[in-house]
């Protein structure tokens, strides 16, 4: 359990009074919330200002506390806030400024600004008159926040700014717009200041909790479960694995190895990224545990780099496995089929399997891999509707043995999964009463399958981009198909896969919901197999169920895994 030095309810103004200072850890994410978020938080305010006696909760605030001063803290979690408010007085204070220089109560407005900028920014040197912040940012921030921000000063030229500064500076032209449109506040000084020292700084409330050190952190953030956590943890495990580094070589280097894995994983994907790649090692692994298992594991600066290195090497792999186009696989021309396959289907629990077959088996053996993931998959998943759990934890297992050498081909991978593949009984009825909504990504999934199952019938490849998808019993059913069926059997039948068949566009944009005697007449003029031998005298409940089992026969040997 964390031990908690404190946990407090207080206010922006609280946070930032009495000569504390905040420090963003050097390696943390650059400041990144954006117009959505500057909304959000202007409306939460404007709607404080209209009502005096509310306040507004913003959430827990994590600070780790300092050994050397007890007015020193560092922002584990809560920076992207804490920077936007100061951001937001920052403003404040400018506008107070402009009427100062207008020549509006001058003397008294220049005093304002000097107290505001005390309470809740900073403090001006004796000796260089300038000012420091009592938060300081991240490496890639603190310069422009501390040169332009608190100085006052606008960019040169803001394009030249990195995408984070311009945030930065964004922000602050935002607030300042925002301020300009209440006539009410933005007419005199004092009624700025009252803005400033009563909506914001004390009735926008947090959840302040100190901790001693950043595992505590981390406790904390699985207890809360709050908002932003993966980004947090992702942050968390950064600062440490460069902590693990004593000299400042290796340290640039793991900063710039480190871009090299969030650009190309993307961040808000990395904790998925990095629980498969720890998957390889162990199972059963929960995204709230990642911080504390690397923390356990990777003790010195080698460990970390070792580290570093897998993720490099597997973060290509990572991004490919989810983008049949991606440029990885122009060696591995017959792995795109499966890859979109299991695109389709969101399959991603063999990647700890993958990860590690890509490094050990031959290219063939890693496509043949493939493939058998995209047949379990769809047996099991996607047919048979199965909780992909128990695949999870035998993927874990078999990308350990891999990596153990005890399996060394796809065959002996299939053997660690049998109990999850589906059996071709249990298969074969699944089918038999599978439905395929025809909407959004489903209408994908069941071209795919018609696509696949007309291959079969007709011997040839077939497209599915090169049909339409025909509704035998239509979506809408005029009066002469109710007058034979009722209201449950058609809602029941309409997507069901042995309803459906593929059909030529300018066909099937034809017929409608017309009877089935006529479209009949004009399934015999396709030159989908599928669709030609419908030759069923009517349509039923019991014709639709005789004709999906049957392409339930025909998808127990498509689907088939090649070493059962």
């Amino acid at each position: 359990m964390a031990h908690l030095l404190d946990t407090r309810t207080t206010s922006f103004g609280d946070l930032v009074g009495n000569g504390k200072i905040y420090r963003v850890p050097s390696f943390q994410r650059d400041y990144s919330w954006k117009p959505e978020n500057w909304e959000d938080l202007w409306q939460d305010i404007l709607e404080l200002n209209a009502n005096p006696n509310a306040s507004h909760y913003m959430g827990a605030i994590v600070l780790q506390t300092s050994r050397s001063s007890e007015k020193a803290f560092t922002i584990i979690d809560g920076q992207q806030r804490l920077i936007t408010l100061s951001i937001l007085a920052i403003a404040v204070i400018n506008q107070i400024k402009k009427l100062a220089d207008q020549g509006q109560e001058t003397e008294a407005n220049q005093e304002r600004q000097e107290i505001l900028k005390r309470a809740y920014i900073s403090h001006k040197d004796p000796r260089s008159l300038r000012y420091s912040s009592k938060i300081i940012l991240n490496e890639a921030n603190d310069d422009f926040y501390q040169s332009n921000l608190i100085n006052l000063r606008p960019p040169r030229n803001i394009r030249s700014l990195s995408k984070s500064n311009q945030l930065l500076w964004q922000a602050f032209e935002y607030f300042a717009a925002g301020l300009q449109e209440l006539k009410n506040v933005v007419q005199g000084g004092d009624k700025l200041t009252e803005f400033l020292t009563d909506s914001i700084a004390q009735r926008l409330i947090f959840i302040q909790i100190n901790v001693e050190d950043e595992l505590n952190a981390y406790t904390v953030f699985e207890t809360l479960n709050a908002r932003g956590i993966e980004l947090s943890s992702t942050d968390l495990l950064k600062n440490y694995i460069f902590s693990l580094f004593r000299g400042p070589d290796d340290l640039q280097e793991a900063q710039r190895q480190w871009r090299r894995i969030i650009n190309a994983v993307q961040m808000e994907k990395f904790p998925d990224f990095l629980r498969y790649y720890l998957n390889t090692k162990q199972s059963k692994i929960r995204k709230e545990r990642l911080f504390k298992i690397i923390r356990d594991s990777v003790e010195d600066g080698r460990q970390a780099f070792e580290v570093l290195d897998q993720l490099e090497e597997l973060g290509s792999l990572f991004v490919a496995l989810g983008n049949p186009n991606d440029v990885f696989w122009q060696d591995y021309p017959e792995s795109r089929t499966y890859i979109c396959e299991l695109e389709l289907f969101r399959v991603k629990q063999a990647y700890p399997t993958l990860f590690i077959a890509y490094q050990r088996f031959s290219p063939e053996d890693f496509t043949r891999l493939l493939k058998l993931v995209s047949v379990l998959s769809f047996r099991y998943i996607v047919v048979g509707g199965l909780n992909p759990n128990e695949m999870e934890a035998l993927y874990s297992k078999a990308a350990m043995a891999i990596a153990r050498e005890d399996i060394k081909s796809p065959r002996q991978v299939f053997d660690g999964l049998r109990p999850v593949y589906v059996s071709d009984e249990k298969f074969r009825q699944d089918f038999s009463l599978l439905s395929v909504p025809t909407k959004g990504q489903k209408k994908k999934l069941a071209s795919y399958i018609l696509a696949k199952l007309e291959s079969d019938a007709a011997g040839v490849e077939v497209s599915e981009d090169s049909f339409s998808i025909e509704h035998i019993l239509p979506e809408s059913p005029n009066e002469d198909w109710r007058q034979n069926l009722t209201e449950t059997q058609i809602e029941d039948m309409v997507y069901r896969l042995g309803n459906l068949t593929p059909l030529e566009p300018h066909l099937n944009r034809d017929l409608g919901n017309k009877s089935y005697s006529t479209k009949q007449e004009v399934y015999q003029k396709s030159k989908y197999a599928l669709t030609r031998n419908l030759l069923a005298e009517e349509w039923t409940p019991d014709t639709l169920a005789a004709r999906q089992r049957r392409l339930a026969d025909r998808a127990v040997h498509i689907w088939k895994s090649d070493f059962s």
